[in-house]
């Protein structure tokens, strides 16, 4: 067995997955930053209800996490607390799985985790569990890592990234994006159920002291990332500003 680390802007694609599932696990998702706005954000589809109700960490300032596969939601929690100490994506992608003490082994090893670890300048680190279920893998781009598991293939990731990288517009529409261009990979082998969006700036949110850009969850649908498409287009049509001076400069 061989566990393999990403970080910077290099691809790495599958590692060597076991051979039939074990586990209900499968996921696609996406961490993005964008340079001009500062903003940091994520977006996730998966064949399970509520898929958002876990898989995305995120805080202003700090950075955001996917946790996915065998899912520990702890990594999570833990993976923000080392941001705010300073850490590197890398060395808490490493930090966290090497603590893991794998409590349920036979049933949900820790060999099967996945999760990626963006920090709030975009630099990024991601990791799929040698045991996460085929196919499973992770991709890097420019400001951008896309990771999932029980996928049709390589497609799936390496279609999220080129989508993020050559779509336009506010960092909700590229994260979108990245999920419709995963999905024509061939996306989650078991079809689609869920999803979930979120982006964070400091204080940037509608209101007042409010870090939340963008928030939205599509619990059970049979096309959520159509859906998803249809909320954040409806939100870019008449974008809220916030309430702090300093934000209305990003408000366009």
């Amino acid at each position: 067995m061989q566990l393999e680390f990403h970080h910077g802007l290099r691809a790495f694609q599958a590692s060597d997955a076991i051979s039939a599932p074990l586990w209900d696990t499968g996921t696609f998702s996406i961490l993005g930053f964008d340079p001009a706005s500062g903003e940091v954000g994520g977006a996730v589809q998966s064949r399970v209800f509520s898929v958002g109700n876990g898989v995305l960490w995120a805080e202003a300032n700090v950075g955001i996490v996917a946790t996915q596969a065998i899912v520990d939601v702890s990594y999570g929690r833990q993976a923000l607390d080392l941001l705010r100490k300073g850490q590197t994506p890398s060395a808490i992608v490493k930090r966290v799985w090497d603590k893991d003490s794998d409590p349920l082994p036979d049933t949900w090893t820790k060999q099967g985790r996945q999760f990626a670890v963006m920090n709030a300048r975009g630099e990024y680190a991601a990791f799929t569990g040698p045991k996460a279920t085929p196919w499973a893998g992770h991709k890097g781009g420019q400001y951008a890592t896309a990771q999932g598991n029980i996928l049709a293939g390589a497609d799936v990731v390496n279609n999220m990234i080129e989508a993020f990288e050559n779509t336009t517009g506010h960092l909700s529409q590229r994260l979108v994006a990245a999920l419709e261009g995963g999905q024509r990979g061939g996306g989650d082998t078991r079809g689609q159920q869920s999803a979930a969006l979120v982006i964070v700036k400091k204080d940037c949110g509608v209101w007042l002291h409010n870090d939340t850009i963008l928030r939205l969850q599509v619990d059970d649908n049979p096309e959520p990332i159509k859906e998803l498409r249809r909320l954040v287009d409806a939100w870019n049509e008449r974008r809220p500003r916030s309430a702090t001076p300093a934000c209305k400069s990003n408000d366009n």
